[in-house]
């Protein structure tokens, strides 16, 4: 009996251990780290205000945090965490916690200042030019609470925000369950500024996170962590009359090499793509065989009572170092980020290019990275 179940629980580990893990690079010099203050971490998305000012990130404890500089460092500039909580909630960085306190993802400018927030328990929320607290702009759609809002982009056209909700099943702090589950309940919403619409875009993805708008504003480019893809949806017809695309298709532009996080658009043309970690062959196999899935699900976490996020930071230690992809809008790769920094910046959750500047985030890692393109 126990011979028969030791090789099991070893595949098991091995798999798991496998998952989030990526071979070591060699190292460059060139990254400048940004630690988090007051003991939070994970500064998720990365995002600059409409006069430049910033960035601006999301931490662990509900805070939203402004960069003022090496000698200030990190401010306070608002919260989704409502103000009875805030004292309690400061420093936080238990999952536990997350929602009660709040777990801000994605980021993103309006015209007039605001900051949209897809907050990972909250919903979308919106954070008013000159207030501290974010309040709720979506928190349910077809009779039923958002689950996992994780990624945003507004389209200033239209007046339309899109953003993601990658599961119906599982929250943030179980997202390993919904990676190794296959889970195929995510989203993507739309909510309309204008007429306060809520739409469901799209249905039965896999783990949908990242999202950008062209921009001409005619498509959005779409991550898809399980999968390892990146779709492309067209919100309306391309200009070039000779296509045969209309508004509404979707379809795989890019397979990555391994599972992407947030989508930002490039100054330079294209959009970079964030990668987690990357995906071992073993893994990509594990992944699509539905009994290994249903072993480590049941008998790793309910019987043995395994904590898949505490695994995944434990193999965090020996990740490599940060990589992301640019792409073009047909799934061309444009740039490959490798390796940037040593062992510390890894987990990479997103890439915000400016002014010849690359803003890492990491929503695991206490601080962010600050890393120049050659000249």
């Amino acid at each position: 009996m126990y011979v028969r179940i030791i090789p099991v629980l070893s595949a098991i580990a091995f798999a798991l251990l496998s998952l989030f893990f990526s071979p070591d690079y060699s190292s460059s010099s060139k990254v400048r780290l940004l630690p988090i203050k007051d003991g939070a971490i994970g500064p998720e998305s990365i995002v600059f205000d409409i006069t430049g000012d910033g960035p601006y990130t999301g931490v662990s404890d509900g805070r939203i945090l402004k960069w003022q500089g090496v000698e200030e460092g990190w401010i306070d500039y608002a919260s989704v965490t409502s103000q009875e909580l805030l004292e309690t909630c400061k420093g936080s960085k238990d999952p536990k916690r997350e929602h009660v306190c709040g777990r801000p993802l994605g980021l993103h400018f309006g015209k007039q200042g605001e900051l949209y927030v897809a907050d990972a328990y909250h919903g979308l929320l919106v954070v008013t030019a000159g207030d501290k607290f974010a309040t709720p702009v979506v928190t349910e759609t077809q009779g039923r609470s958002l689950r996992f809002t994780n990624s945003l982009d507004v389209d200033e056209r239209t007046g339309v925000v899109y953003f993601t909700d990658s599961s119906k099943r599982f929250q943030r702090r179980e997202f390993m369950s919904a990676v190794i589950s296959g889970d195929k309940t995510g989203r993507l919403m739309s909510f309309n500024l204008v007429t306060k619409e809520v739409r469901v875009v799209l249905d039965g993805l896999s783990f949908p996170n990242g999202v950008a708008l062209s921009k001409d504003g005619t498509f959005l480019i779409l991550a898809e962590t399980t999968t390892c893809r990146v779709l492309r949806y067209w919100i309306q017809p391309p200009a070039d009359s000779s296509s045969a695309r209309n508004g509404g298709d979707i379809e795989v532009v890019a397979e990555l090499p391994g599972f992407p996080d947030n989508i930002r658009r490039s100054p330079r043309g294209g959009f970079w793509v964030a990668l987690h970690s990357r995906r071992s062959r073993l893994v990509a196999w594990a992944l699509s065989v539905a009994w290994i899935q249903r072993l480590i699900l049941e008998f790793g976490t309910q019987r043995l009572g395994v904590d898949l996020q505490r695994v995944s930071k434990m193999v965090g230690r020996w990740n490599g170092a940060a990589s992301a992809v640019r792409v073009s809008g047909e799934g061309e790769v444009l740039e490959v980020l490798e390796g940037v920094g040593d062992r510390r910046m890894r987990f990479i959750s997103q890439v915000e290019e400016r002014n010849g500047t690359l803003w890492l985030g990491s929503v695991i890692m206490p601080f962010a990275g600050v890393y120049p393109l050659a000249a």
